[in-house]
């Protein structure tokens, strides 16, 4: 017999007796829209629409059919899909109020209970505020040129003497060895190496069909995330027992400035955080500080390589601040103020290609119904980084990358500052040409693309 008659002689009693539950239990109030097959849902079609990259062709369809907004479900977990500006302010500003966050639960399993994305009232922004004492710009600042050295030495070690390079992998790296240093102070072995690959079966487990069967994402997601939990806790007991001898600092990165709150905090002060807060919290940091920059960098090289005009507006820029530094030089806070005309350029890159889909609050939304509505964004597929000159121009809750209100990431100032230094090196010490083959986008669910974007590279000659 077949796995799949295996899998349907299991499975099939379990969704008629779902399917008897959720007839049962319809409501007349409410939206319009199907639940799907009990369990399944949506899933796999919405799966398949990101996978093939037409996840917005997706949303549209759900939008002509039923309005800005439906009932669905995904990822065994049934809720309302809501669109379109007005959809994205009730999200942002009803956080515990009408809305609560919550994630659905075989997301949380792999996520943990206790992560920022899962907490609500109190809780959440007791979390939040000891989370935003290391990610607020004052303090992130200070790292600016940890973050120079980091990116140096991987583009001596990766990029130069190879004409060619597949841009996504590479980024990857990048953005993970800086998080890995700056924020965890966990340097090169096989702890970050075997960090990285699970870091990719947790994502991919994140955006699956919650099937705990072995060799599923799902089932392989839920592995990963245990066996990262294992080294990020061992890494907090490290860190914990460093401090106690005096060989570490609240200031030296995310963990030990976390330990601080917890040992200095009384436990009804409102900054305290607990163990397994600290450990979600940790893990999530890690996941998305490296996740979002990868795609944005990734994404923001393909765009400059087909628009000579905004590339030389670019190299203008970063060379300017170039003719301002000594050999050796780190940059420093005041070179990223400068770098306004590069930050444009990531904001329509996360504008056209946003690298989160769309998020939980109890109800679904998504970022491309805004991010593409032409009525705000005219000509909304072309590149054009002009449109962000004036900001004020963009009615509120249209551009929602980072999410908003309360529930903003609260690492979108990190994301900035990894990017612009990333990108200064890159464009001051490199040209590239994309290679043939390479437009086909995919999402897993971050937006990637298929060949891992093969570009040519020409060295600069430094002046």
């Amino acid at each position: 017999m077949s796995i799949f008659n295996l899998l349907l002689i299991f499975l099939l009693p379990i969704f008629i007796i779902l399917f008897l539950r959720e007839r049962r239990g319809v409501s007349q109030k409410l939206p319009p829209g199907s639940l799907g097959i009990p369990f399944i849902g949506q899933s796999f079609s919405f799966l398949h629409a990101l996978r093939k990259n037409t996840g917005e062709k997706w949303l549209q369809s759900r939008i002509q059919k039923y309005g800005a907004v439906s009932k669905l479900s995904l990822f065994g977990t049934p809720t309302v899909l809501l669109s379109g500006a007005a959809a994205n302010k009730f999200v942002f500003t009803n956080d515990g109020v009408i809305l609560a966050n919550q994630q659905p639960q075989p997301i949380r399993r792999i996520l943990g209970d206790k992560n920022l994305t899962e907490l609500r009232g109190e809780d959440h922004r007791r979390v939040r505020g000891a989370i935003g004492m290391f990610l607020k710009p004052e303090t992130l600042k200070k790292y600016v040129g940890k973050i120079d050295r980091v990116v140096r030495q991987h583009l001596d070690m990766n990029w130069k003497g190879h004409q060619t390079v597949k841009v996504y992998p590479m980024m990857k790296q990048l953005m993970f060895d800086i998080i890995c240093s700056l924020l965890f102070g966990l340097e090169q072995g096989k702890d970050r190496e075997m960090l990285i690959h699970d870091f990719h079966l947790f994502s991919q487990g994140l955006c699956s069909v919650p099937i705990n069967l072995p060799f599923t994402r799902f089932s392989n997601g839920l592995k990963a995330s245990r066996r990262i939990r294992r080294v990020v806790s061992e890494l907090i007991h490290e860190k914990r027992s460093a401090m106690e001898l005096g060989q570490a600092s609240p200031q030296d990165d995310f963990i030990t400035c976390m330990l601080n709150i917890q040992h200095q905090s009384s436990p009804d002060e409102t900054r305290t955080m607990t163990e397994e807060e600290i450990l979600d919290n940790a893990i999530l940091v890690m996941f998305a500080g490296h996740d979002t920059s990868t795609s944005l960098l990734t994404f923001l090289l393909w765009f400059l390589a087909k628009d000579p005009v905004a590339y030389d507006a670019i190299v203008h820029e970063h060379e300017e601040i170039a003719k301002t530094k000594v050999s050796g030089e780190l940059l420093n806070w005041d070179d990223l103020a400068k770098m306004k005309h590069t930050w444009k350029a990531a904001m329509e890159t996360m504008r056209i290609i946003p690298p989160i889909f769309g998020g939980f609050r109890k109800v679904f939304w998504a970022a491309s119904p805004t991010h593409m509505d032409d009525q705000i964004f005219i000509d909304q597929w072309k590149f054009n980084p002009a449109r962000f000159d004036n900001q004020t121009s963009i009615p509120p809750y249209n551009f929602v990358p980072f999410g908003g209100g309360m529930r903003i990431c609260p690492g979108y100032e990190f994301v900035r500052i990894e990017s612009l230094v990333s990108i200064h090196y890159l464009i001051t010490q490199f040209r590239w040409k994309l290679l043939d083959g390479e437009d086909v986008i995919i999402r897993d669910p971050m937006p990637i693309p298929q060949q891992g974007l093969l570009v040519y590279l020409e060295p600069k000659i430094a002046p």
